[in-house]
């Protein structure tokens, strides 16, 4: 299961140094795209793993953290046992040997830190299997320094100045309580309130962020996982979602229901096709997953979506010459 994947990953980084994505993905018997997202989870974990490009690049441990498991200071195992201890056994597989090495990383601390580690295991979670997307999205680039503000201040309790990029706007500073950090497939989200009103920010759209002095407002403890759902199905019930009538071919059918938001229908179409109903996050989503398939599939309904599709289509063949 991924939490005992995660901490292979980095013991193997401990043991034998840089390794490429092709070295860890055969003995994690994973694939490289799985490494590369279990590499981005780590990190926003707080575990120090970075890429070195070029022929003879891959990925390694920042010099200091491949120690024995005495010398891991505060913040090393403390990302240990963030990546390793969420849910135990009911969400991540974790076995009693993966549980008996996280409680002994956690004894590894000084006494004075247990109970930060205990709050930041509630705190930060990996892959939940709920998501505000599709998986299948383009991975999202964080700021480096951005992150380090805003998970230092998700595990110290202290209020957040973020400069936040919303979708069409121009970006501004605000200032939040942060609760927690969910990574999701592609991307990481910071859940926060803001004047009391839950707040949920695409940390890719984080420019920069301050950590802040005084103390956060937030409930001492968190069930992050049930905070995550209840965001979600918000999230999924509100908006201005789009359903749409649309043929596929059956070959690429699960290109399609990859990235849509669910599939309400699914009927054999007269030539073979298929017929699906679908709901999209909004317009300008749907004309992104749909053009991606080309000929592949075709818009049906409802008439905005053909409409811009044809526009876009007309363009394009004007641009190289081709009649229309």
């Amino acid at each position: 299961m991924r939490a005992d994947r995660l901490v292979s990953l980095v013991l193997l980084l401990r043991q034998r140094g840089r390794l490429t994505a092709a070295a860890l993905a055969r003995e994690l018997e994973v694939t490289p795209r799985t490494v590369q997202r279990d590499i981005e989870a780590l990190s926003a974990a707080g575990v120090p793993v970075y890429a070195e490009r070029g022929r003879h690049g891959g990925y390694a441990l920042l010099p200091g953290f491949a120690t024995e498991l005495t010398g891991l200071n505060h913040d090393e195992a403390l990302a240990l046992v963030v990546a390793g201890s969420r849910h135990g056994e009911r969400v991540l597989g974790l076995g009693p040997a993966l549980a008996s090495a996280v409680r002994k990383v956690a004894d590894a601390l000084p006494e004075k830190h247990r109970a930060t580690a205990s709050d930041a295991a509630r705190r930060v979670l990996l892959d939940p299997g709920t998501d505000l997307v599709p998986r299948r999205v383009v991975p999202e680039e964080v700021p480096a320094r951005a992150l380090a503000e805003v998970r230092r201040a998700v595990l110290t309790g202290h209020r957040l100045r973020i400069r936040y990029a919303a979708t069409d706007q121009p970006p501004r500073w605000r200032t939040v309580d942060p609760i927690g950090l969910v990574t999701s497939g592609e991307r990481v989200y910071l859940l926060a309130t803001r004047s009391g009103e839950d707040r949920t920010y695409r940390l890719s759209r984080v420019l920069a962020a301050e950590e802040l002095p005084e103390p956060a407002r937030r409930p001492d403890h968190v069930d992050l996982d049930r905070l995550w759902r209840e965001r979600c199905a918000q999230f999924l019930a509100g908006g201005d979602r789009l359903t749409a009538l649309v043929r596929v071919d059956p070959a690429r059918r699960d290109d399609l229901a990859g990235t849509v938001l669910a599939v309400r229908a699914e009927d054999p179409d007269a030539d073979g096709w298929l017929r699906l109903e679908v709901t999209f996050q909004d317009l300008r989503h749907a004309v992104w997953a749909l053009w991606r398939l080309a000929a592949d599939a075709e818009a049906l309904a409802p008439p905005s979506l053909r409409t811009v599709l044809r526009d876009r289509t007309a363009a394009l063949a004007a641009r190289y010459g081709v009649p229309a």
